[in-house]
């Protein structure tokens, strides 16, 4: 089996993956860091993102009130230590990413223009116009690309991970010429981002199948909180047009949420209307949706001057127009749509998981600081937060020698099975949008539990050297993660709401934790 070794060597290539090898590299110039993408540098969510990134930088805010809004939107799931990591070091990552050369958008004055989004007490989201996310990826993928010492593995496919005794020493992964090689490493991390690919209805892009979290668990790591998906309240909901993510910065600059008659309805499901947490405005329109029997609700930005609707979202005025919409004077058609995964891989405040040499950082990882509700625009900032404990940590561990392996699961075999792949693949999407969605209920979650396990024994049979196996087989997994969480979790809180349960419960204050084939509740970190 071909073979290559690494110092350290990092899956995926979205603003945690870049962020954390570049950071390696800092602290261990000396060190060879592979850096895997199953696409090119700029596929990732991170480029998608367009909200921005949150941090104390105005004079009448401060990393108290970041957090304390934070603990509030988690519902009591959030660790106290990672929200505390995480604001206190929001201001200096700023800082290191503006001399990264990310341009965040300034006032007049020349200080950084911040804005409010929901659940924030005060206006703390820096952005560069509405496209923050490409920014921020952009000058981070240009600086690995210049750095000699990460080598970049393009178009490369993780099967699984390479254990010894235990410890994680390496991937196994499909090479260009479809053969199973091997990537050796005493440092493994998992960048892959989340699985919102899981439902039909999603904001993210077509890479985002849940890789980190199936791969980690079929290795025996610890999963956390699976069950906790962000549904995007607002989506382009158009006919054949994909579910473009009008960013909740709209909002958050004035525009409202009317129906069909025109009416602002998110107020009759909460005081805060628009600006109510993402979950709480997602079932607003999703419960009002079904009242009306109307296919969309719509999202109008009347109410914000033009000037600052151009100056603010030019890729949201450029997206709509490509739908012959024009936000100036219409409004935009939006549903919600599965959008973030708070929960995943369990990981300590150092991106450690429970497998020696295994660490996770950003939407694959579960640092503890999005509980079960993800405060807006958090999410960036804790890539780059928790990525640099990830390297400050590894780099002052001493690495680990490991053998080359004999052997691998599993073995894959040269069909072409892609029609019945790719059927099971639509098969989980619409199921988990139908039985895992914005409302779940029991008795369709147990029938949804039952195909998707189905599915993941056929797909075990259909074993083929393809990248749509690949990643069925881990959406595969990630559905069946996600369905027995949320079957197991007996209550309504943050983003899981169970119609049948639909209070939260102060006994459910607990974590949901998922080992091998083992769920159980847990209030105790890593």
């Amino acid at each position: 089996m071909n073979q290559t070794r690494f110092d350290a060597l990092i899956i995926g290539s979205g603003a945690a993956g870049l962020y954390t090898a570049l950071r390696l590299t800092d602290l261990a110039p000396n060190w060879r860091v592979g850096l895997v993408t199953k696409d090119n540098l700029s596929t990732s969510a991170s480029d998608w993102a367009q909200g921005g990134i949150a941090a104390v930088i105005d004079k009448n805010d401060a990393p108290q009130f970041h957090g304390k809004d934070t603990l509030v939107a988690g519902v009591g799931l959030c660790e106290t230590e990672a929200v505390d990591v995480l604001v206190n070091a929001a201001p200096r990552q700023i800082q290191q990413l503006i001399a990264l050369g990310v341009d965040f958008d300034r006032d007049e004055d020349g200080s950084l223009a911040l804005t409010l989004e929901a659940a924030h007490s005060r206006r703390r989201v820096l952005h560069s116009a509405d496209t923050t996310g490409r920014a921020l990826v952009s000058k981070l993928a240009a600086a690995v690309l210049q750095s000699p010492s990460i080598e970049i593995l393009s178009t490369t496919l993780v099967l699984d991970l390479y254990l010894e005794q235990g410890r994680c020493g390496g991937v196994f992964y499909l090479d260009q010429e479809q053969e199973i090689s091997c990537l050796i490493s005493p440092v493994v991390v998992l960048a892959t981002g989340g699985g919102a690919q899981v439902f039909s209805q999603n904001t993210n892009p077509p890479s985002s199948t849940g890789d980190g979290v199936a791969i980690a668990w079929r290795a025996g790591a610890m999963i956390r909180d699976i069950e906790f998906v962000q549904f995007h309240p607002t989506a382009l909901a158009l006919p054949n047009a994909p579910r473009f993510l009008i960013s909740e910065a709209v909002r958050g600059e004035g525009a409202h949420l009317i129906d069909h008659q025109g009416d602002r309805f998110a107020f009759n499901y909460h005081p805060k209307g628009e600006l109510a947490p993402r979950d709480v405005v997602s079932r607003a329109i999703f419960n009002h949706l079904q009242k009306t029997k109307e296919p969309t609700v719509f999202l109008d930005l009347q109410s914000i001057p033009s000037e600052r609707i151009a100056h603010r979202f030019p890729n949201i005025i450029k997206i709509c127009q490509q739908w012959q919409i024009d936000i100036f004077s219409a409004p935009i058609p939006v549903t919600p749509a599965a959008h973030y995964c708070m929960g995943g891989i369990v990981v300590d405040s150092y991106g450690a998981t429970s497998i020696a040499g295994l660490y996770a950082v950003g939407e694959t990882a579960s640092t503890g600081v999005h509980g079960a509700n993800r405060l807006a625009s958090n999410s960036l900032l804790e890539c780059f937060v928790f990525g640099e404990r990830l390297a400050e940590q590894v780099c002052s561990q001493q690495t680990h020698v490991f053998n080359v392996p004999k052997a691998i699961a599993p073995k894959l075999e040269d069909h072409n099975y892609s029609a019945t792949i790719q059927e099971i693949k639509y098969g989980i999407q619409n199921l988990s949008w139908q039985a895992a969605g914005i409302c779940r209920i029991q008795s369709e979650l147990e029938i949804a539990l039952t195909q998707i396990s189905a599915w993941q024994t056929e797909l075990a049979e259909l074993a083929e050297p393809s990248r749509l196996w690949i990643e069925t087989r881990n959406l595969a997994d990630y559905a069946y993660l996600l369905m027995r969480s949320a079957l197991f979790r007996t209550e309504s809180r943050g983003a899981h709401y169970r119609s049948d349960f639909p209070d939260t419960d102060p006994s459910w204050q607990l974590h949901t934790i998922i080992e091998g084939q083992e769920i159980r509740r847990s209030n105790a970190l890593l």
